[in-house]
């Protein structure tokens, strides 16, 4: 059986996950055959040598935004030799670990597809704030006439075949990956885009607010700002290559 690769990224200034990563480190490091991540320059330094001290291969990258380090860490993942990726945020891997593990190990023994969106249980979706709920349905909407099915695409979380990797390698390129991926797999890779549903990708504010303060209305602007700038994405991305 061909084994999956864990891919994911942080940016941790205060090391605020160095705990509970490792409280689910040895759960990690069983699940997967690999565990690669991007860290921004700007995390904690003890989180950081905590990951380099696991099984975990490390790329320490500059702070250019979420989409540029999910594509590192792609593009680190394919140095290795699995066939299978499951790319997860890394707040999401640790909440989904703590909170359901063995729907985690379930999930990655089922990603054997060319590209599996990920997304959440209508509980799951329940759990987030408002301002994520009310956006992302817009978002989730645009996403789904595009590709012609009921997904929920910002999750944080997908899975993909070593091929589907090497074309988003190749060809992504956008300020938001969420839409964007498996677009380069349906219209591009011409890959058939699954969609499967999980509890773990709930919403914990312990592991998954961001690590700023805003005021609400600014905290509603910028989920806002992320809806237009994923629909948009989810519109455009490869309808030149279909």
């Amino acid at each position: 059986m061909n084994k999956t690769a864990l891919l994911t990224v942080t940016h941790d200034p205060d090391g605020r996950n160095t705990g509970i990563f490792n409280k689910v480190r040895s759960e990690l490091e069983e699940i997967y055959d690999s565990l690669f991540i991007t860290v921004s320059a700007e995390t904690s330094p003890l989180l950081t040598e905590e990951l380099e001290d696991s099984r975990f291969a490390v790329r320490v990258i500059p702070k250019q935004g979420a989409a540029h380090a999910r594509r590192q860490a792609v593009d680190l993942g394919l140095t290795g030799k699995s066939q299978y990726y499951h790319y997860c945020d890394f707040d999401r891997i640790l909440t989904w670990a703590t909170r359901h593990p063995e729907e985690l190990k379930k999930t990655v023994n089922r990603i054997r597809s060319d590209y599996v969106i990920l997304g959440r249980t209508a509980e799951a979706f329940a759990t987030h704030p408002e301002e994520w709920r009310e956006t992302e349905k817009i978002t989730n909407k645009v996403c789904s006439i595009e590709l012609g099915k009921e997904v929920d695409v910002t999750a944080g979380s997908c899975g993909f075949s070593r091929e589907t990797a090497e074309k988003l390698r190749q060809y992504s390129e956008a300020k938001m990956t969420d839409a964007e991926w498996p677009m380069i797999a349906s219209r591009i890779a011409g890959k058939n885009v699954e969609y499967l549903v999980c509890e773990g990708l709930e919403y914990d504010p312990h592991f998954n607010s961001p690590n700023r303060k805003t005021t609400d209305s600014d905290a509603w602007l910028s989920r806002l700002r992320l809806s237009y700038i994923i629909s948009e994405t989810a519109c455009r991305t490869g309808k030149e290559h279909a």
